[in-house]
């Protein structure tokens, strides 16, 4: 009995210093990852790290993080951030966001998210590479806003990323009842009796990159996407459908090559809405709607489009005419 209550102890003591090793660690690791990003020229600045889920958690407090990196123009300042790992192996872990707001600034401007029960799962194979098996983000009701009002909102978010083989990610985009806030709806010039959500905003795709997402996506470089298998992007917002799909190779300097389907029911509301936002100058509106009704006239049916588009030699292209440059396909 008496050897039974000293392995017991003795185990107790093991995991005990296992416990606290493992959690000095990922302390450790935080403010290191911060300094590290410092010398790299961010902005990285984070006021304490707290400790704690003893015994079979590993857990750090964030608070008070400013983040920004020049090179993306992206900066992200929140108040505070969880991180949560089982103590037996910390590779699988949880991050979860702050309820308040997260104001996020980029080269589109400035804004603020707000997000219920936010939390972001990370999944890394066991090794030193620490490389992505599984990526997650999912969130009840959320919201975005700026100084104009409310830009858009859903009920639900779900982002998932997942290792098919090597280099190859499968990725699941969703938002549920996605609503354009008042600002948008503003900006657009929508009648008051069109619908708030969208019925569908969805995306599926399978992206292979040139090295597995592993610790060098940030101590390095970000993977880049070699090949991309678009099985759909679908967008359904009261009479106006678009789907699309594309299979395209993307070489070393971002150039894709491939073939792009477009299907667009209702086609001309949305040149309306580009037109109304700012994105498509109205000096080329009657261009654009003439190519747009001969397209839709050739597909047997003059309000939906139904074209399938190739992508070569850095141009957009219906069979032999040239429609726009490509946009080039890198990840900064």
């Amino acid at each position: 009995m008496r050897k039974v209550m000293w392995i017991v102890a003795l185990a107790v003591l093991a995991w005990c210093g296992w416990w606290w090793v493992a959690s000095a660690g990922l302390r450790s690791g935080v403010q290191t990852w911060f300094d590290a990003r410092q010398a790299d020229g961010w902005q990285a600045e984070l006021r304490d790290v707290e400790s704690g889920g003893f015994p079979f958690a590993l857990q750090a407090g964030l608070r008070d993080i400013a983040l920004a990196d020049p090179q993306a123009g992206l900066a992200i300042e929140t108040q505070a951030l969880d991180i949560t790992a089982p103590a037996w192996w910390p590779g699988d872990v949880a991050v979860t966001l702050d309820d308040g707001p997260i104001l996020i600034a980029s080269p589109l401007g400035r804004s603020t998210l707000t997000m219920a029960d936010g939390v972001m799962a990370l999944n890394l194979h066991p090794g030193t590479a620490l490389e992505l098996d599984a990526l997650g983000w999912t969130a009840g009701p959320w919201q975005v806003s700026d100084p104009e009002g409310v830009q858009m909102q859903a009920d639900d978010l779900t982002l998932t990323m997942t290792q098919v083989e090597g280099a190859q990610y499968g990725l699941i985009a969703t938002a549920g009842t996605f609503t354009p806030g008042t600002a948008t709806r503003r900006g657009l010039r929508l009648p008051d009796n069109f619908p708030r959500a969208f019925d569908s905003l969805q995306l599926r795709a399978d992206v292979t990159f040139d090295q597995p997402w592993d610790r060098r996506a940030l101590d390095q470089r970000r993977p880049q996407p070699r090949v991309v298998d678009l099985h759909l992007v679908e967008a359904i917002w009261g009479d106006m459908k678009f789907n699309l799909s594309a299979d395209l190779t993307v070489d070393a300097q971002g150039v894709p090559t491939g073939t792009v389907a477009i299907q667009a029911e209702n086609w001309r509301e949305m040149l309306d809405m580009s037109e109304t936002a700012g994105l498509l100058p109205t000096k080329l509106r009657g261009q654009a709607e003439g190519v747009l009704q001969a397209l839709a006239g050739a597909s047997g049916n003059e309000n939906t489009l139904d074209v399938e588009l190739s992508v070569r030699d850095g141009v957009i292209r219906l069979g032999f005419i040239p429609l726009a440059p490509a946009p080039r396909l890198i990840l900064r």
